[in-house]
């Protein structure tokens, strides 16, 4: 049996990212992913680096959005890491951070604008609003209906095809052991290490990190842990080329919308838009099978699009997909060690895009020097109370 001083199930953005800092600090590391690397969310999202507080987390209360607050603070740490990952990695992954505007249509949008930048203010993230014209004068595709938005320097997209599998070469280099098409069936908590068995594994790992996605749920329940990470399918659409307009990433905070355009020159659409999971046959969600478009969910984020970005009605829609990634119980993301199983990890559950490369390499700083105070909101130990009785 191979032993491995840490073993990562998922081959995201996390889990990759994970390898290679944890195998360049000198840790034997095994990559464990059933289908190909980037193969999941990683690889399917839109690429937007989006450090302001998302519209997904004002809608539903001031409560949630103060939650959200307690996390700006990785978003700070996350602009940091991705100026730099193309000079550490040497690979060209697109990465633009030209700015980003949430944009706002109406007289409440604005109020929610303003408090949302004096929230992110407490919290040192550099957001400001400003009224429509400014916007237009940073902007100046922005419709004449965007009353106001909040600026923010630092946001902007990075190639999603791009950055996991450089990660990955990046791990292959500093000695971590990848491999695809090797599904787990099995993993046993052993004299205190973890015994992972599957199709082509049979190891031995003082660690384990579960980066699976939508799937790290199902893996944790190979451990008799609970783990309250769902499935979600989202859709996104991609129009032809086009001259360069948009160096901008474009949100809206009162309605469902990302913008942004491509170093090829294709306009990214999305914004949150759900779309139908399959299910199985006995019940259930099936992950891995690809989710139906809604209907509803198309005209809707292209009617947002057209909106705030007049210009985008004159491009042709070449392209619309669906994905599927995982939320957590409280929308927020899941990320560190499980109290009732040490040497178990999650980093998992939304926002892994952006904040993913800095959710990696303080993973790898947590198992190599003790916690680290900036995932303590993030901690699994908020669910611990689901795992009381799981014996």
């Amino acid at each position: 049996m191979e032993q491995v001083d840490v073993a990562i199930i998922g081959g995201g953005l996390i889990g990759c990212a994970a390898a290679w800092r944890l195998a360049a600090r000198g840790a034997s590391v095994a990559l464990i992913e059933a289908g190909d690397i980037n193969g999941g969310a990683s690889g399917q999202n839109a690429g937007s680096l989006h450090f302001q507080i998302e519209r997904r987390f004002l809608e539903n209360g001031d409560a949630l959005a103060g939650q959200v607050a307690d996390i700006v603070a990785l978003s700070r740490i996350a602009v940091d890491d991705w100026r730099a990952i193309e000079e550490d990695l040497g690979a060209d992954l697109h990465v633009s951070m030209q700015g980003g505007l949430m944009v706002a249509e109406t007289a409440e949008e604005v109020a929610l604008l303003e408090r949302k930048a004096a929230r992110e203010h407490r919290e040192g993230l550099s957001v400001r609003t400003i009224d429509g014209d400014e916007a237009r004068a940073i902007a100046p595709y922005l419709s004449p209906g965007a009353l106001a938005a909040n600026f923010s320097g630092d946001e902007g997209h990075a190639d999603p095809r791009a950055v996991t599998p450089a990660l990955a070469d990046a791990a292959r280099a500093a000695g971590a052991s990848i491999r695809t098409a090797s599904r787990v069936q099995s993993i046993a908590r052993e004299n205190g290490r973890f015994t992972i068995r599957g199709d082509r594994i049979d190891l031995s790992a003082d660690r384990l990190l579960v980066a699976a996605g939508a799937w790290s749920a199902n893996v944790c329940t190979l451990l008799n842990i609970h783990m309250p990470l769902y499935p979600v399918a989202l859709l996104m659409n991609a129009t032809e080329r086009t001259r360069s307009m948009v160096p901008h990433l474009i949100q809206h905070v009162g309605r469902r919308l990302s913008l942004k355009q491509t170093y090829a020159g294709n306009i990214l659409i999305g914004g949150g838009w759900p779309s139908r999971l399959a299910r199985m046959p006995a019940g259930g969600f099936d992950p891995s099978a690809r989710p139906a478009m809604i209907p509803g969910s198309l005209t809707g984020n292209l009617r947002a699009a057209v909106d705030i970005v007049p210009e985008v009605a004159r491009l042709n829609l070449i392209r619309s997909w669906t994905g599927v990634t995982a939320i957590s119980a409280d929308q927020l993301p899941v990320v560190g060690e499980v109290p009732s199983m040490p040497g178990l990890w999650v980093a998992a559950g939304g926002s892994a895009f952006t904040l993913g490369l800095t959710f990696a390499r303080l993973i790898a700083d947590a198992m190599a020097e003790g916690p680290v105070p900036a995932l303590a909101p993030l901690s699994p130990a908020r669910f611990e109370h689901l795992n009381g009785f799981m014996g």
